[in-house]
């Protein structure tokens, strides 16, 4: 997965896309014991074209430069799946906005807060978003008062209690 920051990291540099940060399962990972995921989601915040729409076009046109072949809805990067997600509402440009600077390995890359995370799959509501939830409140440090405000800010409480009460 280095190799794929790595790519990711270029490309934000050439203002492919303007900021990114790990999400999903993946970006869980580095708050508690790794699950089973297939892919690498990444949260991006692309240029706007002057449309005033978003489109991915740019970002796959660079990786296929690059010799990335898309599979389904990802980008194989460095034999990593990685699924683009475009910054979509409200609270995923909050959780992008604040994501926090880190390492992989010695690669530096950027990964979803933990009080985001929970918050996205709160708001997401599928199965494996409840399950990430129980997981993460097990075993992550949550700054909960942050999340209550970030629950709070995105009219999210009556779901977060509905799931946790």
């Amino acid at each position: 997965m280095e190799k794929t920051l790595q790519v990711l990291n270029e490309l934000e540099r050439k203002g492919i896309m303007s900021r990114y940060a790990i999400a999903g399962a993946m970006g869980a990972t580095f708050y508690a014991e790794p699950v089973l995921t297939f892919d690498l989601d990444v949260i991006v915040l692309l240029p706007q074209m002057q449309t005033g729409l978003l489109t991915l076009a740019p970002l796959y046109d660079a990786l296929r430069a690059k010799g990335y072949a898309e599979e389904a809805e990802c980008v194989v990067i460095e034999e990593v799946p990685v699924q683009f997600l475009p910054a979509y509402n409200a609270l995923v440009e909050e959780a992008l906005r604040e994501a926090i600077d880190t390492q992989y390995h010695t690669t530096p890359t950027r990964v979803l807060r933990v009080e985001h995370l929970l918050a996205i799959a709160i708001q997401t509501g599928r199965s494996k978003d409840r399950e990430r939830v129980c997981m993460l409140r097990e075993q992550a440090i949550v700054d909960m008062p942050y999340l209550a405000d970030v629950l709070r800010r995105h009219r999210l409480e009556g779901k977060c209690n509905e799931w946790t009460t």
